[in-house]
């Protein structure tokens, strides 16, 4: 990096002027910064021309090769790259006189002006032979220009610079010496001049840039630096914080409206950056700080829990949006206390949204009416229950707004922050209306097979998203928890089975999930590859594509949202109907459960993988087990005691009823050898007799308990007529007499039913 020393003079604004003179190094505190090529954050590309030493831009040309080549034509690049002609102007060895041991600057003939005249004087026709033979001037003063890339000697002891460059000089208008050489130096290079700048601006901008460029998060080209100083040049200002955020952001807006595909949005972006950096050194950081403020900034305040996806970095907290004094120093230190406490920042924002909803109702049913804290009554909130049906978001949003004034009120009363607030401000069970049960939402398999497809899996362009995508489908995370997957996260249990081991951000706890070989492969070779791009490591396996030149930050799940919409329009999966498939990544953790589901895996194993905390959420997933039971329940051979075979119609009238009946059976009244098929409502007129009962059902199943009784009967009829006891034995043949035909009917279907089963 290029540097010039800037001297300190005497400033303005005292207190933040010393921290910005003790916070600006020197490398920072220059006139005109030339970043280097290489410099993570302020870095540039290199034109591709050998010998070329400026800064890629058009085609990832130079602007000067990027002339010439379309002045050539546009040919392929290849071509042009293989022959790109000449230097550019300013990249050769500047010509110097012909002379043997002459370094002076060429002014004709292939001499300099002394030797020239010498010639010209000579009657010699031919410069080069008279060159060639000349002797030195005497007297010649070797002392080289004072560019460093130049080797040509001086005029005359009076100038700095070569014939050439001295030139160059006086058309400049015979800058600081110090001046021209950084521009000649820079020339074609990205830089930031930072000249022409109120004294404190200008370190400001300084600070700004070199505290983004510590941060190593997001890249900073010369060019967006330079147009943010232009912009603040062009207002006249003499520090950053004469405007407030709000005024900034509209100087900027005509900019933006000017469609530059997203460039002034950047150089905003910055400028606001800038103002927040300048503040932040001013102000400081933390809870002293910000909780005075009615917009909180949140990367201000330290130690908070945050989730996976958000808040982003710069996120708010906006007060100044509850217009009752009253309730905003009520949230403010609520929310304050639910902060500090390690609640998750998102929880948070929820309270906040509650609070704001309740602001703005109190707003519409105008002050008179509420005054304070005091007036917040049942029949108020019994009014707000009303007014939250008009708004949108329906029962699930409502519910969260009642439920995070619940517990204001709560910690009203808890801590005794206000006294006045009465008794009958609360809300009961019952206020909001219920939620509609919730379907399953796992995908078809039908959609299931084309995302799965190894050649659909190959059309990601990103390896990271394609692992991402195997690992939401076959481990069933959430989004935001493959996103954040550190990169040691394989572990081995004592038979050497690989598991895969995360951070539930929900839960607030690391989880692990069992994986097969040819994941933990797929995850060893994404290892590899962050490893290509930071030797020293990373601490996330799936490193942020951009804004992330130290690689601190993880993939974005936003990212991979849009990642994956690219991607199944690319691979046109479609459903039943032949609709092109909209899907989110959680489906995938539904798809997951209910696969698991409906392998017979239990309900408990299935809970511990999907790191439920509660059985009730699992039981979500395993609505589906009714449907797997009954598909192979009506697959199956029943028969009752007469060994007349028993079906269910699928398709009939009765089909769910029937289904209701037997399931009841299943659950409640199983017997050892078969189901009881007996309505529900009726009591069993044939205690211990269940084979000679008329509405006795058995399947294949118990072909195994059927046949023991068998043998156990007929050993109790030999044995009972032995003993003569004759109605005994007459009350058995009858059983046997069952337990034959039911046997034998359902040997006859046995091969077919282990065919289905296999």
């Amino acid at each position: 990096m290029t540097v010039t020393p800037l001297p300190a003079g005497p400033l303005g604004r005292p207190g933040l002027l010393e921290k910005l003179l003790f916070a600006v190094r020197p490398e920072f505190r220059v006139d005109v910064l030339v970043p280097d090529a290489d410099d993570p954050v302020l870095g540039w590309k290199r034109c591709p021309i050998t010998g070329c030493n400026r800064a890629a831009h058009e085609q990832g040309l130079c602007t000067g090769h990027a002339q010439r080549w379309r002045r050539d034509g546009r040919p392929d690049l290849a071509v042009f790259l293989a022959d790109p002609g000449p230097p550019l102007r300013g990249l050769g060895e500047l010509t110097h006189c012909t002379v043997p041991g002459c370094r002076l600057g060429a002014a004709g003939k292939g001499l300099c002006s002394r030797h020239r005249d010498k010639w010209s004087r000579s009657g010699s026709t031919d410069p080069a032979a008279w060159a060639a033979s000349a002797p030195p001037l005497p007297g010649t003063d070797p002392t080289e220009c004072a560019l460093p890339n130049c080797t040509l000697w001086v005029e005359n002891a009076s100038n700095a610079f070569c014939k050439s460059h001295h030139v160059r000089w006086r058309q400049d208008g015979a800058p600081p010496v110090e001046d021209f050489i950084v521009e000649c130096e820079s020339f074609g290079l990205p830089r930031v001049d930072f000249r022409g700048l109120a004294p404190q601006l200008r370190l400001e901008f300084q600070y700004a840039v070199q505290t983004r460029r510590d941060e190593q998060t997001v890249t900073a080209p010369a060019r967006m630096i330079a147009a943010a100083i232009r912009w603040a040049r062009e207002e006249r200002v003499t520090s950053l914080l004469d405007y407030s955020a709000e005024r900034w952001q509209r100087v900027a807006d005509p900019y933006q409206r000017r469609g530059s595909g997203g460039y002034d949005k950047r150089v905003a972006v910055f400028l606001l950056y800038a103002r927040d950096a300048v503040e932040t050194l001013r102000d400081g950081t933390g809870w002293e700080v910000e909780y005075a403020r009615d917009v909180w900034r949140l990367g201000k305040l330290t130690g908070l829990n945050r989730s996976a996806s958000r808040p982003r970095p710069r996120s708010e907290l906006r007060f100044d949006r509850i217009t009752q004094p009253w309730l905003r120093v009520l949230a403010k230190r609520w929310i304050r206390l639910r902060l500090s406490s390690g609640l998750n920042v998102s929880t948070v924002t929820g309270y906040m949204q509650a609070l704001t909803r309740f602001s703005e109702f109190l707003t519409a049913v105008g002050p008179t009416a509420v005054r304070g804290l005091g007036d917040v009554d049942r029949a108020l909130l019994e009014r707000y229950l009303a007014w939250l049906t008009d708004l949108p978001g329906g029962l699930s949003s409502n519910e969260s707004r009642v439920n995070g004034l619940h517990l204001f009120f709560q910690a009203i009363r808890q801590h005794g922050w206000d006294d006045s607030l009465p008794t009958s401000a609360a809300f009961f069970t019952g206020d909001c209306p219920r939620r509609r049960t919730r379907l399953a939402r796992h995908l078809a398999e039908h959609i299931m097979t084309q995302v799965e497809q190894p050649a659909n899996l190959d059309r990601w362009t990103d390896p990271a998203a394609r692992l991402i995508t195997l690992i939401l489908i076959r481990c069933g995370l959430r989004v935001s928890d493959a996103c954040t997957i550190q990169f040691d996260c394989l572990l081995h249990d004592g038979q050497g089975a690989p598991y895969l081991r995360y951070f539930n951000n929900k839960m607030s706890r690391e989880a692990a999930v069992p994986i097969d070989e040819e994941t933990e492969a797929e995850v060893r070779a994404q290892q590899q590859r962050v490893l290509q791009r930071w030797p020293d490591g990373n601490p996330h396996l799936f490193p942020r594509l951009k804004g992330n030149a130290d690689g601190t930050r993880h993939f974005s799940p936003d990212t991979y949202r849009q990642m994956l919409k690219r991607w199944l329009a690319q691979c046109d999966i479609r459903d039943e109907n032949g609709q092109p498939v909209h899907l989110t990544p959680h489906q995938w953790r539904h798809t997951f459960a209910t696969r698991l589901i409906n392998r017979d895996v239990p309900q408990e194993v299935v809970r511990v993988l999907l790191d439920h905390d509660s059985h009730q959420m699992t039981a979500h997933y395993a609505r589906i087990t009714d449907q797997t039971v009954r598909r192979r329940w009506e697959a199956a051979t029943k028969v009752n005691i007469r060994g007349e075979r028993v079906t269910l119609d699928p398709e009939g009238p009765l089909a769910q009823a029937e289904w209701a009946k037997t399931r009841y059976g299943l659950a409640t009244q199983t017997l050892p050898n078969g189901y009881c098929g007996l309505p529900v409502q009726k009591s069993c007129p044939h205690a211990n007799a269940c084979l000679t009962c008329p509405v006795f059902l058995t399947g294949p199943e118990f072909l195994p308990e059927l046949k023991a009784q068998h043998r156990r009967t007929l050993t109790l009829i030999d044995n009972a007529k032995g003993c003569g006891h004759q109605r005994v034995a007459e009350m058995n043949e009858q059983v046997v007499a069952n337990l034959d035909r039911m046997i034998t009917e359902l040997e006859a279907d046995g091969p077919q039913e282990a065919a289905d089963a296999g």
